[in-house]
Formats: structure tokens, C-alpha cells, sequence
């Protein structure tokens, strides 16, 4: 099989990126951004923290792991730029994975050391899904060189291709207002789901305001999502590669949307949390690849 040894590792670091996201949001969810104090890359001012507490512990395995995987992704780039180049999308992955990954290191310090807004931190976990996408999508690439052209290359209209691309701004723009309801603390504003605190437009004031509008948008994404998918099923289901990727995605935001009900129910349980997170992502990552589909397609 061509390139083996680059596809696992590409399997590997696409992992790895995952389980960045998710420390993200145990780290978060568990209050420990602080843990380590206002240093970086020390923590407590030294490279190993002696007698750390558990809060101390997640921040500091989420700096090392983050760390590695930054390593990881850039051999990743560079190793895919030599052995795909001939592949057109492999450069620009390659670029924006290095470029995000860098910049999610670089916030996640300056918040460390100075402080930043909730409006930025929450940029935090939206740099970190664009790099874990573009890891996975020059994972993609190496699968699809030993793939005939016509597989991986569909005709679509070019209103289809647009669609496709608002699809993915628009689930970019939700998954913010979800990181934003985590770092402004707004998780708990709304009582009950559907409704919020037993209202269906509850009054639009601070962290009720926060998290209602996260529930509209999501609520949104599942309509658009489910419109991608009617439409690839009813005109593009031939193409076996395009319109398998719209089914997993409208299978993903039918998870998400489920799991955002029991986050709820729970109380917002660490672990209902973090699978929350994790669909997100998954989600976010085929639908970059839908994207990627679209770009190189043929217009009817």
C-alpha cells in the first residue's frame, strides 16, 4: 500500500488532535485554565509541578499533550507537502494546519500570562477544530492518492457547492457560540429543553440571552444539515462519496443535537460534556471534507 507509514501517522496525529479537544474542554469545564498559575510554559514555576492537584494535572497534561501534537503536525505538514505535492489541496492544508495549531498555542499562553476575553478564549476552541480538520483532511489525501480521480471528484451544480460551503461558515459560527457559552459560564441560563426555563422565547438578558441563542443556532444547523442531505439524496446519490458524507453528517448533528438535550437532562455532567464536544468535532470534520469534495468537483 503507498505511503503506509504516512497514513498511520496521519491516523495517529488525527487522533491526537481529538484528544486536544477534548482536555480543551475538560480543562474548561473543571475550571483549571488557572492551574498552573499565570505562567507558561512553567507551571508553578517549575518544568515538572511537584504534589500537583487534580485541577493542576489536567492543565498541565493539556500543555504537554497540546505541545506534542503542535510537533506532530508540523512533521505531519511537511512529510505530506514532500509525498503528496502533486496533490493541489496538500499545501494549503499543510499551511493552515501549521498556522492554527501555532495560533492556538499562542492564545492559550496569552491567556495564561495577561488574560484574555471570553469573546477571544472562545476563538480558542475554534482554532483547534480548523487545525484538527486540516490534519485530518491531509490524512484524507493520503488515503485518496491510491483512489481513482472520478471517486473523489463528483459534479455538482455550482448553487450545490455554494450551499455546501454556507454549511460549513455556518456550523464554524455555532460551534463559536458554543465555546462562548462555556467560557462565559451560560451553560446553566436555560432550565429544560426544549424550552428554556419553561418559556419558548425566555427574556434576552445576559447568560439566559448566551445560551438561547446557542439553541436557536444549533437548532438551525440541524434544519440546514437536513436540507444538504434531502438534496444530496434525491440528486446526488449516485455519487457514493458525496452523498455518504452528507448522510454521516446528518447523522453526526442528529448525535449533537440529541447529546445537547442530555447535557441538559444531566446537568451538565463532565462526561455528557465531553461527547458533546466530540461530535461537534467529528461533525465539523466531514463536513470540511464535503467542502473539500466541493471545491475540486466538476459544475454541471
Amino acid at each position: 500500500m503507498n505511503n503506509l507509514p504516512l497514513k498511520i501517522f496521519g491516523i495517529i496525529t488525527t487522533l491526537g488532535m481529538i484528544v486536544v479537544l477534548i482536555q480543551g474542554v475538560l480543562v474548561t469545564q473543571t475550571g483549571s485554565g488557572d492551574a498552573c498559575g499565570a505562567e507558561w510554559p512553567l507551571c508553578l514555576g517549575q518544568v515538572f509541578p511537584e504534589s500537583p492537584t487534580i485541577q493542576t494535572l489536567i492543565e498541565y497534561t493539556h500543555r504537554v499533550v497540546s505541545g506534542l501534537l503542535g510537533i506532530m503536525v508540523i512533521i505531519l505538514s511537511i512529510w505530506s507537502w514532500k509525498k503528496l505535492k502533486h496533490i493541489k489541496e496538500t499545501k494549503f492544508f499543510a499551511i493552515i494546519a501549521v498556522i492554527f495549531i501555532v495560533f492556538q498555542g499562542l492564545l492559550g499562553a496569552a491567556a495564561v500570562v495577561w488574560g484574555q476575553s471570553n469573546a477571544v478564549m472562545a476563538l480558542h476552541f475554534g482554532f483547534s477544530l480548523i487545525s484538527f480538520a486540516s490534519v485530518m483532511l491531509l490524512t484524507v489525501l493520503a488515503f485518496e492518492n491510491d483512489m481513482p480521480s472520478h471517486f473523489v471528484q463528483p459534479t455538482i451544480s455550482s448553487g450545490m457547492r455554494n450551499y455546501i460551503y454556507f454549511v460549513l461558515t455556518y456550523l464554524y459560527i455555532v460551534v463559536y457560540t458554543g465555546a462562548y457559552v462555556k467560557h462565559t459560564g451560560s451553560s446553566a441560563a436555560c432550565a429544560g429543553w426544549p424550552l428554556c426555563n419553561g418559556q419558548l422565547i425566555p427574556p434576552l438578558t445576559g447568560a439566559v440571552a448566551v445560551q438561547f441563542f446557542h439553541r436557536l443556532t444549533a437548532g438551525i444547523l440541524f434544519i440546514v444539515i437536513l436540507i444538504l442531505f434531502i438534496h444530496l439524496y434525491r440528486n446526488y446519490k449516485e455519487q457514493k462519496t458525496l452523498y455518504y458524507s452528507g448522510l454521516t453528517s446528518f447523522i453526526f448533528v442528529t448525535v449533537q443535537v440529541i447529546s445537547g438535550a442530555v447535557v441538559v437532562f444531566s446537568g451538565f455532567s463532565l462526561g455528557t460534556t465531553i461527547f458533546h464536544a466530540f461530535f461537534i468535532s467529528l461533525l465539523f470534520g466531514i463536513v470540511s471534507y464535503l467542502a473539500l469534495l466541493a471545491f475540486r468537483s466538476h459544475t454541471k
